[in-house]
């Protein structure tokens, strides 16, 4: 892609109400722009970060042995009424349909998924059931803030499990676990579990998988002793602030898992009938991760100063190319020519690019956009790199540049791509 074709370029104008770092980088890089508050649109660059993390979830959930499929973001209000949470749920968007008939607008999925499954399983032979889907949700939060991390519409990946017994459940419940965690290490993330409430669904304790980081808005609380990470809400009052007993880290909240029990299932009255011809009340699982969190997540964690660094696995791009025109037509022509023929090398072999080829814009210029873009790799063709047939090779984190033989850029680079990446905070 060159750069200078591009929908969205960079801008020294962070947003007025921009209050987090991935809302104020991820809009001046030019990779989203907000409609109004809690709702953007996903310019080709950000586009590009989200798919690529959307891709990943999908991935891991299909080896979790859960099957995608896609459902409305229009619900009829007789499915909440089923369960008693027309009212109940506070950030649900209501709307007016024809006929006097209500709707909301998705910010959940039981009411939608459980029915599904009751319409379509024949027997306890079809049991267990994982489906998810990755949709938008919508909620009406009173203060949307933080960018891509409390919004009115967001993406998330919801994933329902339904099981004929308790062991059963337990043994997928601890599966997604590991799914998760995968999730987010190849999204460039250490997450840790932490213990939550139940909430209004279960007795049981929930699980939350939290990002420690200055920038979140939760508090984890790590039991020195017994180093169970526990969410403020299942902590003591009284201990809130008790370091003696606690390690207390800030942390974004990137996911959670939690029991339904047969809150739903009876609802809809979804039973099946066992083996021995007794009736069976299903258990249910709910398991949520918002990609759109997760880009911001990975934005707050990895950036500094001079702007967003992309873990290699979600960038937009692997490699940012930049090319300095000379004062001679004919070095210039064969910078382009050098550019031209090395971006089709990487492109045969897998490596993304993204070419800033503008002629009118100066160096310093452009190295300030690369570092605000993020990109992990930047490379560098100019009169100075081509008198010594080579390339200017700079990772995003380093801080000094090397030349590389253009001979040998290909391979380092294919190399380079293949290394799995350290997880370090940037912040």
């Amino acid at each position: 892609m060159r750069y200078s074709m591009l929908f969205g370029k960079t801008t020294k104008d962070a947003p007025h109400d921009a209050d987090s770092a991935n809302a104020r980088l991820l809009t001046q890089a030019g990779f989203i722009s907000q409609l109004t508050a809690g709702v953007y649109t996903y310019l080709p660059l950000g586009l590009r970060v989200l798919t690529k993390i959307q891709a990943i979830v999908r991935e891991e959930m299909n080896t979790l042995g859960a099957q995608e499929v896609l459902m409305p973001a229009l619900h009829p209000k007789q499915l909440y009424e089923a369960t008693g949470r027309w009212e109940e749920i506070d950030v649900m968007f209501k709307v007016d349909g024809a006929g006097g008939k209500e709707y909301g607008l998705s910010s959940t999925a039981e009411e939608v998924i459980t029915p599904l499954v009751k319409e379509h399983v024949r027997s306890y032979r079809d049991f267990p059931v994982a489906l998810y889907q990755i949709q938008d949700k919508f909620r009406n939060e009173p203060r949307a803030k933080s960018g891509l991390l409390r919004g009115r519409e967001f993406s998330m990946k919801d994933l329902y499990s339904f099981h004929l017994t308790e062991e059963d459940f337990l043994e997928f419940y601890e599966k997604a676990k590991v799914a998760y965690l995968t999730v987010y290490l190849r999204c460039g993330l250490k997450a840790m579990i932490a213990a939550a409430s139940g909430g209004v669904f279960t007795k049981k304790h929930s699980h939350e998988f939290q990002v420690p980081t200055e920038a979140g808005e939760d508090k984890i609380y790590i039991n020195k002793e017994t180093k169970e990470a526990l969410n403020k809400e299942v902590v003591p009052e009284s201990d809130w602030e008790n370091t003696d007993t606690y390690d207390i880290v800030k942390s974004i909240e990137v996911g959670n898992i939690f029991p339904l029990e047969c809150k739903f299932s009876n609802a809809f009255e979804l039973k099946t009938q066992g083996s021995d011809g007794e009736m069976i009340d299903i258990i249910m699982g709910c398991y949520g991760i918002g990609p759109s969190r997760v880009m911001g997540s990975i934005v707050e964690v990895h950036h500094d100063e001079k702007g967003m660094i992309w873990p290699k696995a979600v960038a937009p791009y692997h490699v940012h190319l930049i090319t300095l025109p000379a004062k001679e037509e004919e070095m210039t022509e064969r910078i382009e020519t050098t550019a031209t023929s090395l971006i089709e090398e990487f492109e045969q072999a897998g490596i993304e690019v993204l070419w800033d080829d503008r002629e009118e814009v100066r160096a310093g210029e452009k190295f300030a956009d690369a570092d605000l873009i993020g990109i992990p790799l930047r490379l560098v063709i100019s009169q100075k790199t081509l008198t010594e047939d080579s390339v200017e090779w700079k990772e995003r984190h380093e801080s000094e540049a090397r030349l590389v033989k253009l001979e040998d850029v290909g391979g380092q680079a294919q190399e380079w791509l293949s290394v799995p990446e350290r997880l370090t905070s940037h912040e």
